[in-house]
């Protein structure tokens, strides 16, 4: 279980690179962390950056050879630019559900890009062969520490723009952002994690109090369509929802309610994102999640990585 040690290591390892993200304010206690503005358009370069420098210093990354990552897309795009950046090869393995839009963007970006199967498991299991047979190093898309330790330096980054946040409001995929998060956040800060009812790996995990495969799909599908949580973010998971005062709160958003938020926050704040970014901002607008009147919430726009006719 990465700790926040480890997350402020890897801060001072990435902070050269990636990006300090702005805040605004939603309304006089919603603030929005816009982490879509990071290179690759999603909070994903964090642990890229992290993943990738680490394993240069150490001599596991042959530059030569290059790293191979499993990704809905935004992992491995974050992975592509991260590694065309430090002048090293990248293969991609991306499920068939993957957008076509991250698909040319994954190109764009210099990557090898090959489809395989339906789900991220399918994609997965083609990327460990590659690795096999070309000895490259894998990036995980959202289970490594340094992939969470990397992710978890916004939460660093979030603390030190806003001191005053009681509850940051996160949505969950593979669970990677959400350990981030709960390692590098102090003690006091509530989490909020919030995923379509398409998708409740972390619903589901925690319900059953352990590991479970899920089927998924709807619109975030693309990007929150992990089938399992990653076992290090279930066990930050576990450890903040097994108190009597439970830091970590789950909690489930309509896909009708995730395309209002996205919609809201064109409409309001001209703002794009994808629909997995809009997902924790759904649980406010939809009431699925209610502040108490002296809270102030975060909520992290994780990604972007849409097109914008499809908000406008």
């Amino acid at each position: 279980m990465i700790t926040l040690d480890d997350v402020r290591a890897a801060h001072a390892l990435i902070s050269p690179s990636v990006r300090v993200t702005p805040l605004s304010r939603w309304s006089p206690r919603v603030l929005l962390k816009h982490e879509y503005m990071q290179l690759s358009g999603t909070f994903k370069a964090r642990g890229a950056y992290a993943r990738q420098l680490a394993a240069l210093a150490s001599g596991e990354l042959d530059p030569r050879v290059g790293v191979v990552v499993a990704s809905g897309g935004n992992a491995g795009l974050a992975h592509a630019l991260v590694a065309r950046e430090l002048g090293h090869p990248a293969e991609v393995f991306v499920p068939g559900a993957a957008s076509e839009v991250k698909v040319k963007r994954l190109r764009a970006a210099g990557a090898t890009v090959h489809q395989v199967g339906r789900i991220y498991d399918d994609a997965f299991a083609a990327s460990q062969e590659r690795v096999a047979q070309t000895g490259a190093i894998f990036c995980h898309a959202y289970d490594q520490p340094d992939i969470l330790a990397g992710a978890g330096s916004v939460a660093l980054e979030l603390q030190e723009q806003a001191p005053d946040v009681d509850t940051v409001m996160v949505s969950v995929g593979g669970g990677g952002l959400l350990g981030g998060l709960l390692a590098g956040l102090r003690p006091g800060i509530k989490v909020v994690a919030v995923e379509t009812q398409g998708c409740p790996t972390l619903h589901s995990a925690l319900a059953a109090g352990e590991l479970v495969d899920v089927e998924v799909g709807g619109v975030a599908a693309d990007s929150l369509g992990a089938t399992r949580l990653g076992a290090l973010g279930w066990e930050l998971a576990k450890a903040a929802s097994g108190t009597v005062e439970a830091r970590l709160r789950s909690v489930l958003v309509s896909d009708d309610a995730v395309l209002a938020a996205q919609a809201a926050l064109w409409d309001e704040q001209r703002v794009i994102t994808e629909p997995a970014a809009a997902t924790a901002l759904a649980a406010l607008t939809s009431g699925a999640y209610i502040p108490a009147a002296s809270e102030t919430v975060a909520v992290i726009l994780c990604g972007a990585n849409t097109s914008p006719g499809l908000v406008a």
